[in-house]
């Protein structure tokens, strides 16, 4: 018996880093998966790998599009009767001060990490209400506890997504929807990838994003899913409104 069995789940961002990591151990908890991304080209690259691993299918939308999380939505009951399970993993990364940050910029941010996470949800919720219960679990991150340098777009989203996480926990307790977000802090992703590429020096800022953390190293993709994973699953059914951080004991400083 897996930890998912007969549970259906969206996980948004779904085909690379923590969301692909998410997808993977879900089917091998016994779940049936739909994952969401912006490209058709790493969905189909992302499916090919996971359909090994059991049921699950791939919608392609931008969360920060009330049609596109809809459909995302629709999808999944569509396709497999219901919905249990949301990770609203879909995020952006953006480093710049706010004096050289533009407002397009701003507005991309908190579109794709905080409104993508309420409509995701907002067309989850309904469903689950109908169903008798359900888990979302947000993507954070420990920009969404502690003030990062650099990054006052992502932080003020992240803070964004923690704080809705407990409003929206407070809201669904009563439909026995448990609501509760991860918050990590630098994992190797290729999100991280694209970043150490852009800067002047990607030797030295991997090696500093490593010694940033008081447990001497970035942390994996899985190591977040299975985080995802407890809150998904009913060995947290006491847990709602909570922030989990997995990030190396870099927010305990």
């Amino acid at each position: 018996m897996g930890e998912l069995d007969g549970k259906v789940a969206l996980i948004t961002g779904g085909t690379e880093g923590m969301g692909f990591a998410a997808a993977k151990l879900f089917l091998d908890e016994g779940a049936t998966v739909v994952i969401s991304g912006r490209s058709q080209q790493k969905g189909a690259k992302a499916l090919k790998k996971l359909v090994r691993h059991g049921k699950v299918a791939f919608v392609r939308g931008d969360v920060s599009k009330a049609s596109d999380a809809k459909r995302m939505v629709a999808t999944a009951v569509r396709r497999f009767g219901r919905l249990d399970i949301v990770f609203n993993n879909a995020g952006i990364y953006l480093e710049k001060e706010a004096e050289n940050t533009c407002e397009e910029e701003w507005d991309r941010v908190i579109d794709t990490n905080v409104k993508g996470t309420f409509l995701v949800s907002k067309y989850a919720v309904p469903q689950m209400k109908k169903q008798g219960g359900g888990s979302i679990i947000n993507n954070s991150s420990d920009a969404g506890l502690v003030g990062n340098r650099s990054c006052p777009a992502y932080c003020a989203s992240k803070g964004a997504v923690t704080i809705m996480t407990k409003a929206m926990a407070l809201d669904y307790a009563k439909y026995n929807i448990r609501v509760n977000c991860v918050n990590p802090a630098v994992i190797d992703t290729p999100m991280l990838d694209r970043e150490v590429r852009r800067s002047s020096d990607p030797g030295m800022y991997l090696k500093m994003s490593h010694e940033m953390q008081p447990i001497g190293r970035i942390g994996r993709p899985e190591e977040v899913a299975h985080a995802v994973l407890f809150l998904a699953s009913d060995e947290s059914s006491f847990v709602t409104g909570a922030s989990l951080s997995v990030d190396g004991g870099s927010t305990a400083q």
